[in-house]
């Protein structure tokens, strides 16, 4: 007989992840934060036994997790940008890219558009996002002394919210194959215009950066850089990668051909898992493929057209190139560890039954208050993706709850609340320090991953919460313009007000000046 906890399937499930998150915030102390949830995970699951607690920790956890194939697929890819961009940097790709940008981007507004332009433009997956719009805009962000926290918030609220309303993309594959008995495509696509958390994130990102609002943590973090200290405090977990090289022989083309390498090569290899090689259509593939392995193979192969590259260049030398293996590594291990030690802690959350206890309390709300179910679900999904970290995980329990509910009694329901929970589990993934996208997106911007987590916090939090008060107005409407319209005003209503109790715009310094 199969051993089932005492704990399995009650709140005591989401207990772990909630300490480790509480832990990280209070003590800005991630890792330590991260196993005291693991250790409790495993005490919950073992009822306090020794001997079992250690086996499911190291065995079923930390082994499992870095056992995984999807997983270890991810990591490869992790070390393979750290290598490429390391790369760019000693090839002076990096630094032409910057002179290039400080003589066409001239002011602290054009970096922060230019960064949020190019997180759209690259909607195929977030990890991708993250990392690729990290390496390129850290240059011309920090020349202009826009802050690291402001910069991994703007590729965080590029990654995950297009990706969730890109038809090609990562995210639809995945919901697409959460959806059964239904035609998943064609749900995801009536569910965009539903979708406000996403749709209101780029929104409100666009609307603070020309409106200049900032507010919370983040406000002081801008500050401090238009001073000169782009990371306010005082860990550098990346300096290692940071060093670039600046002799005048780099050019753009340097940094412009391994991109431009790295999206088709990670594109073809997305689509090759899906079979669009075999005689898939190119819509299918992608609803089939492995994003991982198609990351791991795609970057493999950008990696070496970009060794090839510069050895024809004449601008690394291949003892150069291969000098990168290891510093890029090295750049990578903050995210590697973090990521492992979230797994991990998902992994314990899995064994104790959180996806039972979450199914058990939504099919218990379900039966009453139909038209208010769209915002519970939001609500219910927020809380979800920040206590376990995952917005496919959270996907995967609620999308078949929402689709038995609604199918044979109201289709228009059943879109709206499936974006409902598409929305909250993007909104709870934004939020959550275990979250891999947002630990992605402090590696891309060289950010502390705490930083990150504490500035984005209450920008997410405000466009949560005019999400959740649209969800409420469409459930009882039951069309997508109504609650938009009413959304969108309120959100720039608080944005306005939040400009005007903070005090206006962070100063920003004339470069004469600077």
């Amino acid at each position: 007989m199969e051993y089932v906890s005492q704990m399995y399937a009650t709140f005591w499930a989401l207990v772990p992840p909630i300490v480790a998150i509480g832990l990280a915030l209070i003590t800005k102390e991630v890792y330590s934060s991260l196993f005291v949830g693991i250790v409790i995970g495993g005490l919950f699951y073992s009822n306090f036994g020794l001997e079992l607690t250690m086996e499911h920790v190291f065995q079923d956890g930390i082994v499992g997790v870095l056992s995984d194939p999807d997983n270890v697929g991810i990591l490869v890819f992790l070390v393979v940008l750290g290598i490429m961009v390391c790369m760019m940097n000693m090839a002076g790709g990096s630094a032409a890219f910057g002179r290039w940008a400080s003589s066409h981007i001239k002011t602290r507004v054009g970096a922060q558009l230019a960064t949020i332009f190019l997180g759209i433009l690259i909607f195929v997956d977030d990890y991708f996002n993250c990392l690729t719009v990290g390496s390129v805009m850290r240059p011309v962000t920090d020349k202009h002394e826009v802050s690291r926290a402001k910069l991994a918030y703007l590729i965080d609220a590029t990654a995950a919210p297009i990706c969730i309303i890109a038809p090609i993309s990562s995210w639809a594959a995945a919901v697409t194959g959460f959806v059964e008995g239904e035609d998943g495509f064609q749900l995801f696509l009536k569910a965009i215009p539903y979708n406000y958390y996403a749709l209101f994130t780029i929104v409100a990102m666009s609307a603070m950066v020309l409106m200049k609002v900032d507010f919370g943590q983040m406000r002081t973090h801008e500050i401090n850089a238009t001073h000169g200290d782009l990371f306010t405090t005082p860990d550098r977990p990346y300096t290692d990668a940071e060093n670039a090289t600046d002799d005048g022989k780099g050019k753009v083309i340097d940094l412009v051909i391994p991109i431009i390498a790295l999206i088709i090569c990670c594109i073809t290899g997305m689509l090759y898992t899906g079979g669009f090689f075999s005689g898939t259509g190119i819509i299918e593939a992608f609803s089939n493929s492995v994003a991982s392995v198609g990351l791991m193979y795609g970057s493999f192969i950008a990696l070496l057209i970009t060794i090839v590259y510069y050895k024809l260049r004449n601008v690394l030398k291949f003892k150069q190139s291969m000098e990168c293996v290891p510093e890029g590594f090295k750049a990578m291990v903050p995210p590697i560890l973090i990521l492992t030690f979230a797994w991990t802690l998902k992994a314990m959350t899995d064994s104790l039954g959180a996806k039972e206890y979450v199914a058990s309390v939504v099919n218990g709300v379900s039966g009453n208050l139909l038209s208010l179910l769209p915002a519970i679900i939001f609500l219910i999904a927020c809380f979800l993706a920040f206590a376990t970290g995952t917005s496919w995980g959270t996907f995967g329990i609620l999308i078949p709850i929402v689709v038995h509910t609604f199918e044979d009694k109201n289709p228009t329901m059943m879109i709206i609340a499936m974006s409902a929970c598409m929305a909250g589990a993007v909104c709870g993934d934004h939020c959550s320090p275990i979250s891999d996208t947002t630990i992605m997106a402090s590696a891309g911007a060289q950010c502390n991953h705490l930083n990150h987590v504490s500035t984005q916090l209450p920008y997410a939090i405000t466009v949560a919460a005019v999400s959740f008060v649209t969800y409420i107005i469409a459930g009882f409407v039951q069309n997508p313009i109504v609650p938009f319209v009413a959304g969108f005003t309120l959100l720039l209503g608080t944005l306005m007000v939040l400009r005007s109790i903070t005090g206006g715009p962070v100063v920003e310094i004339p470069e004469n000046e600077g």
